[in-house]
C-alpha cells in the first residue's frame, strides 16, 4: 500500500472505531456506567486507544513513509517505527527499502503458543466441526444470579423482572447446558452443580459451541489478541457484532432493561424461547461467517503457530 492508501485506510478506521467507542467515553468522562454496552470495554481488556488502531493484515506491506507523521502517536514509537512491524531491507545493501510489514517471526516467536490455541479453539468451535447447540435459551445469566439476595447481583443497578423466587424458579424447571468457561464459571455456588456439565479452561477448544452468544463475543477478544496479524475491518466487525450478543444476551436475562432502551425476551415462556432461538441463528450465521473471514487470514500461518506449540 502507497502512503496515501494508508493515510485513508488508517483514517477511515480509526473514524469507525472513535464512532463505536464515543459512548463508553462520553460516560467515563461524566463518570456515568452503562451495564448493558460498557461490557465490551470492562469485561475485555482493551481500551478505545487499542480498538483504534490500524493493521492491513500480516499479508501486506506499506510505505514506511507512512508512519512518519504519527510518531510518539498510539501505535507508533518516537523513532517513527511501529509495534509489532519491521522494514524490509534491500537484497543487497542491506538497508531498509521503505516498505514496512507485520513482524511475522517475532510474533510467532512470542505469541505464537497463544496463537496456536486460538487457531485451534477457533476451528474447532465451527459449525463445520459441531452443529450448535439452540436449546441453553440464555440461561447462564440466570444461573448467575440463582439464589442470590439483594446486593449480591453482578448487576445492581438493574432490577430483576421476575420476583427472587419466581426467577429461582426459571434455573429450577428449565435444563442448563452451558459448555462456556467464561459464562459457567459465573455461576453461583448452588447452580453450578445443576449444569448438564462442567465446563475447564482446558477443555475450552474442544468445547466452545458456534451457536453460543459468548462463543460468538470472544471472536471480539481474539480479534484483538492476534493484531497485528488480521486486518483491523475484521476487529470492527467483530466489535459491533459482539454488542448485538450482548443486547440478546441482556434481554433474555433476568434483569429489566427497558430502562436503558432495550426490550425483554421472556424466556421463561414458550414465545420467548422461540425468539431467543430465532435471533440467536441469525446472530450464530455471523459468528461463523467472522469465525471463517479470521481463520482464512490465519489458517496459512497455523504450521508455524504449531510449530512453537510442540516446542
Amino acid at each position: 500500500m502507497s502512503a496515501s492508501e494508508v493515510a485513508r485506510a488508517r483514517e477511515a478506521h480509526e473514524n469507525r472505531a472513535d464512532a463505536l467507542s464515543a459512548p463508553h467515553r462520553e460516560r467515563k468522562a461524566r463518570g456515568e456506567k452503562h451495564p448493558i454496552e460498557d461490557f465490551l470495554h470492562t469485561y475485555y481488556p482493551f481500551s478505545p486507544g487499542q480498538l483504534r488502531r490500524w493493521h492491513p493484515g500480516w499479508h501486506v506491506g506499506y510505505e514506511s513513509a507512512a508512519d512518519a507523521q504519527r510518531r510518539g502517536r498510539g501505535d507508533v514509537d518516537s523513532d517513527g517505527t511501529r509495534r509489532w512491524y519491521r522494514d524490509l531491507k534491500d537484497s543487497s545493501s542491506g538497508a531498509p527499502n521503505g516498505v514496512r510489514v507485520a513482524d511475522l517471526e517475532r510474533f510467532v516467536r512470542e505469541r505464537g503458543d497463544a496463537a496456536y490455541w486460538i487457531h485451534r479453539l477457533l476451528t474447532n468451535s465451527s459449525f463445520a466441526e459441531k452443529p450448535g447447540n439452540f436449546s441453553c435459551f440464555g440461561l447462564h445469566e440466570w444461573a448467575m444470579v440463582y439464589r442470590l439476595g439483594r446486593g449480591e447481583r453482578r448487576h445492581e443497578s438493574l432490577p430483576l423482572r421476575l420476583s427472587a423466587e419466581e426467577t429461582n424458579r426459571v434455573v429450577e424447571e428449565n435444563r442448563l447446558v452451558c459448555s462456556h468457561i467464561d459464562a459457567f464459571r459465573f455461576f453461583t455456588p448452588e447452580a453450578a452443580p445443576l449444569n448438564a456439565s462442567h465446563p475447564t479452561r482446558e477443555t475450552q477448544p474442544m468445547r466452545d459451541d458456534p451457536a453460543c452468544l459468548h462463543v460468538g463475543m470472544d471472536l471480539y477478544k481474539w480479534s484483538m489478541k492476534l493484531a497485528p496479524l488480521l486486518p483491523s475491518d475484521i476487529v470492527l466487525d467483530c466489535f459491533e457484532h459482539a454488542l448485538d450478543l450482548r443486547i440478546l444476551d441482556m434481554e433474555a436475562s433476568p434483569y429489566d432493561c427497558r430502562g436503558y432502551g432495550y426490550g425483554v425476551v421472556p424466556i421463561e415462556t414458550d414465545e420467548g424461547k422461540e425468539e431467543y432461538v430465532r435471533r440467536q441463528r441469525a446472530l450464530a450465521v455471523r459468528s461463523e461467517e467472522l469465525r471463517t473471514r479470521i481463520l482464512a487470514v490465519l489458517d496459512p500461518l497455523a504450521s508455524m503457530f504449531a510449530d512453537v506449540a510442540r516446542h
